[in-house]
């Protein structure tokens, strides 16, 4: 009786709020509203096949085409394989200016698959998972693509929208190439999201990033019979390592360095001829990022003078932090705050608390008020992202939305759980209708996207974007 009467007060605050808010929305963000709420069991279909999907960086076959075939049949445009990538497309409605864009994300990640369940338990074991919700992102996008394109369609706007379909965030950074393509060329402001344990609009930057592997070539040799014969390629490795651990100490505290140990050997009586490791330097800018890649790369030369073996350095790919536009930033947070908060039923904050419960957090379930516009942060901590490559070639708009309980570890089984049920579904919806309404204030205000733009030149200044990739095509896996 007690849970019952929980829930109609519940109910009955949703209904007040809901009905407070329609009286503050124009008549065309209330149409945005409608619109996402139509399509909302379609999204919802969109954004779990992906997760059961859970395609891994430029293997996102399924994952794209769900979206590409979905936005098709909604009048779009679409052309696939756009960038020499076969899993990225851009997805096209309308017509002259304004140009419009939002991304949308769709790769998981390795090794986390996870049931929608608040306690670990993968639904295929060592299987792929969405642990950054990256089947939210791609859904929630298209859907306020799809809110914009009916305006657009009814005559109530014009203009131009495009959704991009933006493949392995989580590896290659695919959005490199596509900008190095020109995709953004004719864009006039970008509109981006990300799902998180948190409801704001996003002002904060991101590191800068530079990826790049590092092989050695020694010589094989029995290991107990003839290891004087031998020059070790895992030595080698070994004093590379040490040397970056050493460095630690002599770097500035926004410096990040991370190895992945790819190849140490194969078995233990020989002594190895090849190692290879994927190394990565972040920073809070590229300018401070590129001196300490470019010291690491050249520990690799000692290490293969100390081992007596050769070695080889490749790039990767790498990016930039993101370019901030508060100017965009305060266009998202009027039209948070006329959403106003997610609202939950107890069954997700139950489901909350359990997840904060066996991840050793404090159970103190969902947070999804609307924080107030942050003071941009000199120095912000956090990931990284190829989202800044694209904002050093367009005004970016950036969002975050609450998919998961406060202090959830990020890229971990806890946020696969949630992407697959009823707390990243609200996310995503609330996404599309914040993105939406963000870009109708855009298309019915040319003051407001000259606004963002003037900001956008000031900040870049005079700084020539170039793409931290290597020459050739995108690292496709198994690509003919």
């Amino acid at each position: 009786m007690k849970r019952l009467f929980t829930s109609l007060v519940l109910l009955l605050f949703i209904s007040t709020t809901l009905i407070a808010q329609s009286k503050k929305l124009s008549k065309n963000k209330k149409a945005l509203v409608a619109s996402v709420e139509k399509h909302k069991q379609a999204l919802i279909k969109i954004s779990d096949a992906i997760w059961a999907a859970a395609e891994t960086a430029f293997e996102e076959n399924k994952s794209s085409e769900i979206l590409a075939s979905y936005a098709e049949q909604q009048g779009f445009t679409v052309e696939r394989g756009v960038a020499d990538i076969p899993t990225a497309f851009v997805a096209t409605y309308g017509s002259g200016k304004p140009v419009i864009s939002v991304l949308g994300e769709f790769d998981a990640l390795p090794g986390i698959s996870q049931k929608a369940k608040p306690t670990k338990d993968p639904l295929v074991p060592n299987g792929n998972g969405h642990g950054c919700g990256h089947n939210l992102f791609g859904a929630g996008s298209l859907g306020a693509a799809i809110a914009i394109k009916e305006l657009i369609e009814q005559g109530k706007i014009k203009g131009t929208v495009k959704f991009f379909g933006t493949p392995s965030e989580e590896k290659f950074f695919g959005k490199i190439w596509m900008v190095k393509a020109g995709l953004w060329n004719d864009v006039d402001v970008n509109i981006s999201w990300h799902p998180a344990p948190v409801t704001e609009s996003d002002v904060q930057s991101s590191l800068a990033l530079v990826d790049f592997k590092v092989e050695f070539f020694g010589q094989a040799a029995h290991a107990a019979a003839d290891p004087w014969n031998g020059r070790s390629a895992s030595d080698a490795l070994e004093l590379y390592a040490a040397g970056i651990n050493s460095y630690r100490e002599h770097v500035k505290p926004n410096v990040r360095m991370h190895y992945h140990i790819q190849d140490g050997g194969q078995v233990v009586n020989v002594v190895p001829d090849y190692s290879r490791i994927w190394v990565r330097v972040r920073d809070t800018k590229r300018e401070g990022m590129m001196p300490v890649y470019k010291r690491v790369m050249k520990m690799a030369e000692g290490a293969a003078i100390m081992a007596d073996v050769d070695y080889k350095v490749s790039l990767i790919s790498g990016i930039y932090e993101i370019l901030v536009n508060r100017a965009g930033g305060e266009i998202m947070q009027e039209n948070l705050e006329l959403l106003g908060p997610i609202s939950y039923t107890d069954d997700e904050i139950t489901f909350g608390k359990k997840i904060q419960e066996a991840t050793k957090k404090p159970q103190i379930g969902m947070d999804s008020k609307i924080n107030p516009l942050r003071v941009t942060e000199k120095n912000p901590g956090g990931g990284s992202t190829d989202v800044g490559d694209v904002s050093w070639n367009v005004p970016n708009i950036n969002l975050r939305v609450t998919v998961a309980p406060k202090d959830t570890p990020w890229h971990s089984w806890a946020v696969v759980a949630c992407g697959g049920m009823s707390i990243g579904h609200k996310g995503m919806i609330y996404s599309s209708k914040a993105m939406s309404m963000t870009m109708l204030d855009l298309f019915e205000n040319p003051d407001l996207v000259n606004k963002v733009k003037a900001e956008y030149k000031e900040r870049k200044g005079d700084v020539v974007y170039k793409p931290i990739i290597p020459e050739g095509p995108p690292p496709i896996p198994n690509k003919k």
